[in-house]
């Protein structure tokens, strides 16, 4: 009897063992699949999402006394992976133009009409990308990914000419 939880238990950890071996490469190949239709996506729906940041960064009222005047976005595409959760998401470079609003307090400040340079945030869930309108103020998307690096890891970097 002593043989049979012997013999059980080896074959219970050799399929452990092969379970294991065979659900990373399955487990790379599905993120390779999901980041692939991810990026296909973000550049089908990347006019509407600019669209959409804009207004969401715009109405959540910071910087106090500021109203979003202009923002233009960069070509370039940086996509992280959230290392707990899994979530893709999508860093673009963007320079803010803001002015004061009157009554604001801000009126007599000579720094308002500086540009400022930050970066857009979209992120993506199962087959849909969304946006907070968060921008990630004073660095670049490779900036942003290295400084978030404990909760982030950097998956891919695209520019217009690697479309």
């Amino acid at each position: 009897m002593d043989a049979f939880w012997w013999i059980s238990a080896a074959v219970l950890l050799a399929c452990g063992v092969v379970a294991i071996v065979v659900w990373r490469p399955l487990r790379a190949a599905h993120r390779e699949r999901q980041l692939a239709r991810a990026r296909r996506e973000f550049h089908r729906q990347r006019e509407y999402l600019e669209a959409r940041f804009i207004q969401r960064a715009a109405a959540c009222g910071k910087p106090r006394g500021l109203r979003w005047a202009d923002c233009n976005f960069e070509d370039d595409v940086t996509y992280a992976r959230d290392r707990r959760s899994g979530q893709l998401s999508a860093f673009v470079a963007v320079t803010i133009g803001f002015e004061a609003i009157e009554g604001g307090g801000m009126e007599e400040n000579e720094n308002v009409a500086n540009l400022r340079a930050a970066t857009a945030v979209f992120n993506y869930d199962r087959h849909r990308w969304w946006t907070e309108g968060r921008a990630i103020q004073n660095l670049n998307p490779t900036e942003a990914v290295q400084f978030y690096q404990a909760n982030l890891e950097l998956v891919a970097q695209e520019s217009p000419a690697g479309r």
